[in-house]
């Protein structure tokens, strides 16, 4: 059975297909909090443990893999079980909710995410949310119930919450304030204006910068950036998306996490090494250390499920 990418992203209008060449290595490691290892992206797909390597070569330690429904999740979790640079983050992303409802199936499939976060290299809910630009009012009363319980599941396990929020910021923080965010939460690949950054950090709230900070009209993500103590920072690709300058519009993938950290170094105007040094201890802290629980036993048969849609 492939072990590699097992999705294929479809609908690309890419005009170049190929991955992007490796970037300078980062003289201090620092982690990838957010890719998605499992879809097939470029002219050539990459195995997870190629795109891993790559990484490591240019100075990222490691991964936080996320699944976005039931099955993606599950391989998140095998592979996070033998591969001591993954850790898994597991649920239901917003938009599969609705469709989970209305086919009687979605607490079902809350159980099943409930059952991958017991797992000890399961270290994240997520990721979970609200996300209105692609589901209409028809089908948010889904994504409500579904967040609400991705966010028991978190408080439940200790688990570090990875939210999804897309035109939803403040239903967003509405439900984490009334139902009590866990005492890790992470809004990946950030999108608020300096508003809601200042209520991230009232509350302690994770901010997780993607490749979009490195855009040319990403000005309020500068902004939030002045705003912002380091201390609430984090860096993710979402690979295979948001493809960091200068290589936009071209495959995205953990080992270009060096483009978007020494951009965001040099707006603001730090030395990327210290830079990394915080964002790497910030990552420890809200998901663990990536070598503090063993893998699962190599010598017997362990199967990866496979990830096809």
């Amino acid at each position: 059975m492939n072990e590699a990418h097992l999705r294929t992203r479809g609908g690309s209008d890419r005009k170049e297909l190929s991955y992007p060449p490796l970037p300078q290595p980062l003289t201090s490691g620092v982690y990838d909090n957010h890719t998605h290892l499992e879809i097939a992206d470029g002219e050539s797909s990459l195995d997870y443990r190629e795109h891993l390597d790559r990484a490591s070569s240019v100075g990222v330690k490691g991964v936080v893999q996320v699944g976005t429904d039931l099955v993606t999740a599950q391989w998140s979790a095998r592979v996070a079980a033998i591969e001591p640079r993954v850790l898994a983050a597991v649920a239901l992303h917003p938009n599969e909710a609705p469709a989970l409802e209305e086919a009687g199936l979605l607490d079902e499939h809350l159980a099943g995410i409930r059952a991958l976060a017991a797992e000890p290299r399961v270290r994240a809910i997520g990721e979970t949310g609200l996300d209105f630009f692609r589901t209409g009012q028809e089908g948010r009363a889904a994504q409500f119930r579904s967040f609400e319980a991705h966010i028991g599941i978190a408080k439940e396990h200790d688990l570090a919450l990875q939210i999804h929020d897309r035109d939803a910021h403040a239903e967003v923080v509405e439900t984490l304030l009334r139902v009590g965010a866990p005492e890790r939460t992470v809004f990946h690949c950030f999108s608020g204006d300096v508003d809601l950054a200042q209520i991230c950090v009232d509350n302690g709230w994770y901010m997780s910068m993607s490749g979009t900070a490195t855009f040319k009209n990403a000005d309020n993500l500068r902004r939030v950036l002045d705003l912002v103590p380091r201390s609430l920072l984090l860096i993710e690709t979402d690979a295979p998306y948001l493809t960091p300058v200068p290589y936009r519009g071209r495959p995205n993938a953990p080992y270009l996490i060096p483009h978007t950290l020494r951009a965001i170094a040099d707006h603001l105007a730090v030395d990327p090494g210290m830079l990394a040094t915080q964002l790497c201890s910030n990552t420890e802290y809200v998901y663990g250390r990536w070598d503090d629980t063993p893998l699962a036993s190599q010598t017997g048969p362990y199967e990866i499920p496979d990830a096809r849609a």
